[in-house]
């Protein structure tokens, strides 16, 4: 199944034009990225994505759900859902990250649909009120401007009874400068503002070939949301919030040279952990 985004270019608001160039220029170094390890879900038919499989005690049996999977990017997180028994749709505004999901859905053996458009053009290419399960995962969040927004798009897909599952980065994290040596400066905005953070940044999130050419598209828009703007949004629309777990990790190197990774691949600060909230996991339902 696939769909074509909302509007045209010529009605593309600039962040949405910068950040999907920024996305789909960095697919192909993503796919063959160890982080991602793609090549591991044909290996293994038991294989799960480690943000998954982080908040497996969380997320509970999804076997049979209906699930929409928001800003899928390459699919892991949405072909691991399949393979817990979910019927999986992943949206996301970069077709080359679909085509690549695509592939990785067949390789795996997962019946994934997969729906190309922006996050806020999503009940305009889906069925409104008839998932199960709304999933969004680490880092999407800060590509989009309105939170509230986005809440009501949560809330027009889900079905009466319907949940959504949110594992994100947290806010406190992502207002520190990470570039400093030694200390943890608070330097970014903590709450949502109107006007973009405009990041030119020459790499990635993730591990790459050195000898790949190099990013052309670096520009990019983004923005951070307070975890009680967060939470004041989805109840606005009238979902209860059932969970909301602080974690003292994220699933990669969040601030370079101050943090050390388990076995799990979960990175939390080297001394004092304790300290800083890296990440977060939601769950909010509608009531039936």
């Amino acid at each position: 199944m696939s769909a074509e985004p909302g509007s045209g270019p010529e009605q593309e608001p600039e962040y949405l034009r910068l950040n999907r160039a920024n996305w789909d220029e960095r697919v192909p170094a993503h796919a063959a990225s160890p982080d991602y390890g793609l090549d591991r879900f044909a290996a293994d038919p038991d294989h799960l994505s480690g943000v998954v499989r982080f908040d497996l005690p969380r997320l509970g049996d999804v076997a049979g759900l209906r699930g929409v999977h928001l800003q899928c990017h390459l699919g892991t997180d949405t072909v691991s859902l399949a393979r817990l028994g979910a019927r999986m749709t992943g949206l996301d505004f970069s077709a080359p990250a679909l085509e690549t999901a695509r592939g990785l859905a067949e390789a795996a053996g997962a019946e994934v649909d997969l729906v190309h458009a922006d996050v806020y053009a999503a009940p305009e290419v889906l069925p409104t009120g008839a998932f199960d399960l709304v999933y969004t995962g680490i880092g999407a969040l800060c590509w989009l401007p309105d939170i509230a927004r986005w809440a009501a798009v949560v809330r027009a897909l889900l079905a009466p009874g319907g949940r959504l599952f949110l594992r994100e980065g947290h806010p406190m994290l992502w207002a520190l400068d990470e570039s400093h040596p030694d200390l943890l400066p608070v330097r970014y905005p903590y709450w949502e503002q109107v006007e973009p953070l405009v990041w030119d940044e020459p790499g990635t999130y993730v591990a790459v070939d050195p000898a790949r050419p190099e990013f052309a598209h670096t520009r990019t828009h983004e923005w951070n949301h307070g975890l009680g703007e967060v939470v004041t949004a989805l109840l606005d629309q009238g979902l209860e919030i059932t969970g909301l777990v602080e974690h003292d990790s994220a699933p990669w190197e969040a601030l370079p040279g101050k943090m050390v990774a388990d076995e799990l691949g979960e990175w939390r600060l080297r001394e004092h952990p304790e300290r800083l909230p890296c990440t977060y996991t939601l769950q909010a339902r509608l009531p039936g």
